[in-house]
């Protein structure tokens, strides 16, 4: 298990995914997703494993593509999104009136994505809601 005193330490966030999976992490993930994928799979193995149903829904999601694609006005509030950029992990939560990164609000996606990135992108192809 990893607790908060190794939250940096990356030798050991690559021992916890050897022995949480049983093989090395793919090349170039940040410690911080390394931690997070380390303690989803944790919280997994003792707090039970997605549903059969659900489990069938995402396999037909994967073989077929989703039914619709998700825009950033369809985003309920309290969801969140994940983009790794330049070896950093963001993560924006979507709220009634726009967005929170990093404790600060933003009206739109695409404020977000250029805060991250420094050039103006489509937020939401960004966070991968457009392909």
């Amino acid at each position: 298990m990893l607790d908060s005193e190794h939250i940096n330490d990356r030798p050991t966030c690559l021992d916890a995914w050897r022995e949480t999976f049983g093989a090395p992490p793919p090349k170039h993930l940040s410690t911080p997703f390394m931690l997070r994928a380390v303690a989803f799979e944790q919280q997994c193995v003792s707090e039970g494993r997605l549903s059969a149903r659900t489990l069938r829904r995402l396999r037909a999601v994967a073989r077929d593509g989703p039914v619709r694609q998700l825009s950033a006005t369809s985003l309920k509030p309290g969801s969140h999104l994940m983009r790794e950029w330049n070896g950093r992990t963001f993560q924006v939560e979507a709220t009634c009136t726009g967005f929170v990164m990093d404790g600060k609000a933003y009206k739109s996606l695409s404020a977000i994505a250029r805060k991250i990135t420094g050039a103006h992108w489509s937020g939401p192809r960004f966070f991968g809601l457009k392909s």
